[in-house]
């Protein structure tokens, strides 16, 4: 499960999106997002599912490995399907019903759409993190609150934390790889009992985990002490970041993708109206 994880891991290849400039990704990703929100049917959704998609192949990302970061939200989208099926609309078709559940039409419908959203928020998400490295998202993270230095927030330190942090996410994953290892060598087990027996067999895990976190903190800390390092506002960048014709060519693309989402937000383009469309195709005849 840890492995899965691609948030703050950096795929090393030279594509058109990976030579975009950070500034440019961050700002398309949060447009991304907005658009995924924006979308209030299937048809928009589709629309930025095959914009995700056309963008993972621009950018050469193996699609197992995007996909993989999928499985940190198992859990969480198969609680969310089930109770949005469950506790579905009780004006609509009802299809089943059992006590206070009720299964409608409208339940299902909400139920893949919201799935759906949450899937293209975590890959639109990975793509920037797999496309970027850590160095470079703290530079346009700097320069993007650049603006904020006028009411004197410590931006390069903010930036700086959150460079360690991305930095930090695949070492704790590699650390706790290691701990788990040793620990099952041990004849510990991870995979029996109930919920809370797991949890208390993850107790020696989090324990080494910690101490080793606290220790590699303080070793960078005096590295960086041993370096000389000071968040001097006359500090200088080795890679300065220029946006070029991929990012005008991007930022159109996206403009696009919103227009057309704003265009799909129509009546005649309902999720329910959808429905209606694919019941006719089976010649099943419902009425709500």
């Amino acid at each position: 499960m840890l492995n899965d994880i691609t948030f703050g891991q950096y795929y090393p290849i030279t594509s058109f999106v990976h030579n975009m400039d950070a500034r440019a990704k961050i700002l398309l990703s949060i447009a991304m997002i907005v658009a995924i929100f924006l979308a209030d049917n299937f048809y928009g959704l589709l629309l930025v599912t095959g914009f995700t998609l056309f963008m993972i192949l621009v950018a050469k990302l193996p699609l197992f490995r995007v996909l993989r970061s999928l499985k940190m939200i198992l859990f969480i989208t198969i609680f969310m399907t089930i109770f949005t099926v469950l506790f579905g609309s009780k004006n609509d078709a009802v299809i089943a019903k059992w006590w206070i559940f009720v299964i409608t039409y409208q339940g299902i419908v909400n139920a893949l759409f919201l799935v759906l959203r949450l899937i293209l928020l975590v890959v639109a998400t990975s793509v920037l993190t797999l496309t970027t490295t850590p160095v470079a998202l703290t530079d346009a993270i700097e320069s993007l609150l650049t603006p904020l230095k006028w009411i004197k927030f410590p931006v390069h330190a903010f930036a700086m934390i959150m460079s360690i942090a991305l930095r930090m996410i695949p070492t704790l994953i590699e650390e706790t790889n290691k701990i788990i290892a040793a620990q099952k060598a041990r004849g510990a087990n991870f995979e029996k009992g109930g919920l809370i027996q797991k949890a208390k067999a993850m107790i020696p895990v989090l324990v080494p985990l910690l101490v080793n976190a606290f220790h590699r903190s303080e070793e960078l800390a005096n590295a960086m002490d041993a370096r000389c390092y000071s968040g001097s506002k006359k500090r200088t960048k080795y890679k300065k970041l220029v946006f070029t014709y991929r990012d005008i060519l991007a930022v159109v693309f996206v403009a696009g993708l919103i227009t057309g989402i704003v265009l799909l937000n129509k009546p005649q383009f309902a999720n329910m109206e959808i429905l209606r469309q694919i019941l006719h195709l089976f010649k099943v005849q419902v009425s709500w």
